[in-house]
């Protein structure tokens, strides 16, 4: 795997949360997430499909329990390993998956539709508002 497409080792991973980082497809930049279920890591677009301005990792890692994702605004509820909306008003919908391998500890993007930017979110945010700062 090549080194730029390197996101982080599997053991930064949280086994109880997930770990926020940066995709650019073309010009706009997006966050995701990573997340450990059952020894298998995923990565989702970071948004909960009721509203997709609503993130899910706000910065200090999303809430999982009991092997689900956890939405602070609706209390939808996302299988970490399908990305499938268990409860809440997106039941039946389904996070956006994106690609992501595991090779010699690390976890690498795979995904042909974008390239690793960084760790962490690259947007400005109002933390008292929860909206963005940018205008991109």
């Amino acid at each position: 795997m090549e080194e730029d497409s390197r996101i982080a080792a599997v053991s930064e991973v949280p086994d109880d949360s997930t770990l926020l980082f940066t995709v650019r497809s073309g010009f706009d930049e997006e966050e995701a997430i990573l997340v450990e279920r059952d020894g298998e890591i995923r990565a989702w677009r970071n948004y909960c499909q009721h509203w997709t301005d609503v993130r899910l990792d706000k910065g200090e890692g999303a809430t999982v329990r009991d092997g689900e994702l956890v939405c602070g605004k609706h209390g939808a509820l996302f299988e970490a390993d399908s990305g499938l909306c268990t409860y809440g008003p997106c039941e039946g919908a389904v996070l956006e998956a994106i690609d992501v391998a595991v090779e010699d500890g690390a976890v690498y993007l795979t995904d042909p539709d974008y390239e690793f930017v960084q760790r962490g979110s690259s947007i400005e945010y109002d933390l008292s508002s929860n909206r963005s700062l940018g205008f991109d």
